[in-house]
């Protein structure tokens, strides 16, 4: 069947946790609601941005089960489904479609460090598996393994294939991809240290699969706004180097660290990290703390900044 396909503000969410370290199945209520009614058009659960590999099987499977239920209005709610093999991502892509997740997202498994073949056969593999949108996250940082953009288009033309999230630091493999123009959204991550962005944008993206909007969903919207009517471009020159400095300070550490550590200060429902991770040193949130404040973003969001919060970090 055909699949819809996610466009703009595709935000990967934290998963807010409760001091002794649980799920905060309320916390992922209260983000959810306050992504929808600012224009965030898709969310990604249990990405890397997810600590996703720190869950448990079981917390995995009852996260989705229970967020599933609390869709809010029309925003997309896709799941990180990568396993650590083939026959256990298909496990979590089949129960995210049903328990009715809108669709999955797919990264090579990590550590084993599989060439392009191994993993576009993979990928094929998992597409196969079930009648559901999927995308795959190209992500050499974190996996090694990086996709040329033939591997990505042969992937595109599987009816489930909807959503690319490239993060290379290759321009030239977006704009293979772009010029192909395959049945497929288009997406980069967030980080300006990759200096993606603005060339997918440009080029014909769709969106940005992105980190940023966990603290500034609304500029991320305007950010991750294809280029399709008179204005777009602008806006997004705009809304991108003024929030320059709160991207960098998203990506000073490892993902979520700087982005967990913020929104508990700023009061946004996040908790602790869980270990080995540990949060941002004092001085390093009070710079991205002085960044939010200096844009005016604690006020337009309605946020208190917590000292307790800061001393407890």
């Amino acid at each position: 069947m055909a699949h819809k396909k996610p466009e703009g503000s595709f935000v990967a969410l934290v998963t807010p946790m409760n001091g002794d370290g649980s799920i905060d199945f309320e916390g992922f209520r209260t983000l959810l609601d306050w992504h929808q009614s600012h224009g965030t058009s898709a969310v990604l659960i249990m990405g890397s941005t997810g600590e996703v590999s720190m869950l448990s099987p079981q917390e995995r499977r009852e996260i989705v089960e229970k967020t599933v239920a609390m869709k809010p209005g029309d925003m997309q709610m896709y799941y990180g489904c990568t396993g650590n093999n083939t026959e256990t991502t298909i496990d979590y892509v089949r129960h995210a479609r049903a328990a009715g997740a809108d669709g999955a997202i797919v990264a090579a498994p990590a550590y084993i460090g599989a060439d392009n073949d191994a993993i576009t056969d993979f990928m094929f593999e998992v597409l196969d598996s079930t009648d559901l949108a999927m995308g795959f996250y190209n992500n050499p940082p974190r996996v090694k393994t990086d996709l040329h953009w033939s591997d990505l288009l042969k992937l595109a033309r599987h009816d489930n294939m909807v959503v690319l999230k490239e993060s290379t630091t290759r321009v030239g493999q977006v704009a293979q991809v772009c010029a192909a123009k395959p049945d497929m959204s288009i997406m980069c991550c967030c980080s300006p240290n990759l200096g993606l962005v603005v060339p997918t944008m440009s080029l014909g993206g769709h969106g940005t699969a992105n980190m940023t909007g966990n603290i500034i969903p609304a500029e991320m919207v305007t950010i991750s706004t294809p280029w399709r009517a008179e204005g777009d471009a602008a806006a997004f020159r705009e809304a991108y180097l003024r929030n320059l400095p709160i991207l960098h300070f998203v990506y000073s550490a490892i993902n979520p660290v700087a982005t967990k550590t913020i929104m508990r200060a700023l009061g946004l429902p996040s908790g602790p990290l869980r270990k080995p991770l540990q949060p941002l040193a004092p001085a390093a949130l009070q710079a991205g703390l002085d960044a939010y404040r200096a844009l005016g973003l604690d006020k337009k969001y309605g946020l208190s900044i917590s000292p307790a919060a800061i001393a407890a970090e």
